[in-house]
């Protein structure tokens, strides 16, 4: 359509404007102005729906405790927008649950206590946890059966872990078409040396500690002996709790045990399991309702899941003490990931020592290592806290090794688990040397230097060390180890060279560890906050848990980052290239 503006002006008609390309910073007005709506729209959606999202708990209630998901140590915040994550078309948002071992703890507790809940089911069979967190729940099973209520348990397939938390129940069901993994444990290591050695990649190991394997994939094929002994050591440690636990509850010994695992009943049908004893009943899982009808005595019996439980309103403490627990999970990091942060963990350390309310302070650590410097800020932060006379207790979770053992030793007790993994205390660096690759592909480098040593870091990488700077990065390490050990030493107020001798990278189970003092005593969380109070004195107090929960929204928001699996792996390569890693860090392993 043509426009006469002459014309539309005289008939008094409005004269469009011509089309303007929108500025930075009016395209920068839009978008804040968007995002502040959407965030106020969201805002009220969820607190509307926060607000009505209290359960309570109904007469005849059964908790169904869901066997599931992967299990981590601190709840996430409950997410209203999960449902629509779950359904978004583009993504895995929804796929794999997340469920935290304080809030299945605490849920146990309330069951056995509140006389509206008549029993648990252990629903389910494939929980990814480790060997001590497990125990953690078996035990507060065991603790809620003094209360005379009942477990019953059912599975398509029980993996062997969740087989040892089940065997608690009264009942065990399986599927008709089922099997209980009862198969023995297995750690395996992946070995990249020959990989390596075929696309033109050397790495340069630089370490202190015979025990200490984390780098032994990258420059062997096989396990060393030293490796292979304290692998062999933990892992019969675990099986044997896992024969004692479950030989008890199931009236088998643990001979039979042995022997049905050299069956490998996870290859078994599901009468074997019945016939062994490993199992009660054979139900599909359509009718265990009729079942629960029988536990519950009624046909009106209710159901209440893990996120629904944790949604009970619990009594609210009047106290203004505090015992601050705070969760420390994952590889430590100096000040990116998603493990322990040593920037992030010292900021919320220096928030809680300021905090007159805060009398004493619960360390729950459960990491394999890390950064060695990151872990050195965690630990100077801690003795900060503790000049001012507040008390820090440890309580050591699945893995409190290397790194993780060096923000813990300098606590003033800890506890750990029987299978809790830690010790490790040694100290590596690894620096890729690229230059056999470099040749292949036809890459050459250049340039100039101002003194002897200006390209090392460089040249380190893309050629190799020479001697004299092998000898430069081993001296680093060596200084590395020294302040871990005399840390270690006064934190356990023991000599240095006894830590030594216990040192070497070597890993330890919590029953060792304390036979060697490198923990005090064999406890759960529960045991941690109960000290801590003793040592601050006080008789009545209140639990308050750091650090806060993230905010959904902004974990909405992170869900969508268009960054592929693919681009966040790129960046660690180039990370890992880019400079020499001093890292406290205790072998990797699967254990099956």
């Amino acid at each position: 359509m043509l426009f006469n503006s002459r014309k539309n002006v005289e008939e008094g008609e409005q004269q469009p404007r011509p089309r303007r390309k929108i500025g930075c910073l009016g395209g920068c007005l839009i978008f804040f102005a968007v995002y502040f709506i959407c965030s106020a729209i969201l805002g009220w959606l969820m607190g509307d729906m926060l607000s009505s999202s209290k359960v309570e708990i109904k007469e005849n209630t059964v908790y169904r405790l869901q066997l599931k998901g992967t299990l981590v140590e601190q709840a996430p915040e409950d997410n209203p927008f999960s449902a629509l994550m779950g359904q978004m078309p583009y993504g895995n948002y929804g796929a794999e649950e997340t469920v935290g071992l304080d809030q299945i703890l605490s849920n146990i507790r309330l069951a056995k206590s509140d006389d509206k809940v008549l029993g648990i089911w252990l629903d389910g069979g494939q929980l990814s946890m480790a060997p001590a967190s497990a125990k953690a729940i078996r035990d507060a099973l065991l603790d809620f059966k003094q209360s005379g209520k009942w477990i019953i348990a059912s599975a398509d397939d029980y993996g062997q872990t969740n087989y040892y938390v089940a065997s608690v129940a009264d009942r065990i069901c399986l599927d008709p078409t089922g099997s209980v993994g009862w198969n023995g444990l297995s750690a395996q290591k992946m070995y990249y040396k020959r990989l390596l050695e075929k696309i033109g990649v050397e790495m340069q190991i630089l370490k202190v500690g015979t025990f200490k394997s984390a780098v032994e994939p990258f420059f062997r094929t096989d396990m060393s002996e030293a490796d292979r002994l304290q692998t062999e050591q933990y892992l019969n440690g675990i099986w044997d709790e896992y024969k004692t636990a479950v030989s008890a509850s199931r009236n088998l010994t643990t001979e039979q045990l042995d022997a049905l695992a050299d069956r490998y009943m996870g290859l078994e049908p599901a009468e074997a399991q019945v016939e062994s004893e490993l199992v009660d009943t054979i139900i599909y899982y359509q009718d265990m309702d009729s079942l629960l009808r029988i536990y519950t005595g009624t046909k009106d019996y209710h159901t209440q899941n893990t996120a629904n439980m944790a949604q009970v309103k619990r009594p609210e403490s009047k106290e203004t003490n505090k015992v601050a627990v705070v969760y420390l999970e994952g590889e430590i990091t100096e000040d990116d990931g998603d493990g322990i942060v040593s920037k992030d963990v010292v900021k919320n350390l220096r928030k809680l020592q300021k905090d007159d309310d805060v009398k004493a302070l619960v360390l729950r650590v459960n990491s394999p290592g890390g950064s060695a410097d990151a872990s050195e800020q965690i630990w100077r932060a801690i003795q900060k806290i503790k000049e001012d006379s507040i008390p820090v207790v440890v309580s050591m979770g699945d893995y409190a090794a290397s790194g993780g053992y060096y923000i813990s030793c300098g606590a003033d007790y800890i506890f750990a688990e029987p299978t809790t993994i830690t010790g490790s205390i040694g100290i590596f660096g690894t620096v890729p040397n690229v230059a056999k690759l470099r040749d292949k592909v036809g890459l050459d480098i250049d340039g100039v230097n101002t003194n002897k040593h200006s390209d090392l870091q460089i040249n380190m990488v893309y050629k190799g060390m020479n001697p004299e700077e092998e000898q430069k990065m081993q001296t680093m390490i060596e200084r590395g180890y020294d302040l871990f050990t005399s840390r270690c030493a006064q934190g356990r107020n023991v000599e240095q060279d006894y830590i030594k001798s216990i040192g070497e990278g070597r890993v330890w189970l919590g029953e060792k560890a304390k036979e060697i003092n490198l923990i005090d005593q064999i406890g759960n969380i529960d045991n941690a906050i109960s000290k801590a109070a003793e040592l601050a004195g006080l008789e009545s107090y209140k639990v308050a848990d750091y650090p806060e929960k993230k905010d959904p929204l902004e974990e909405l928001l992170k869900k969508l980052d268009n960054t592929t699996e693919e681009e966040r792996l790129i960046m660690k390569v180039r990370e890992f290239a880019s400079q020499p890693r001093i890292m406290a860090l205790m072998p990797e392993v699967t254990i099956q």
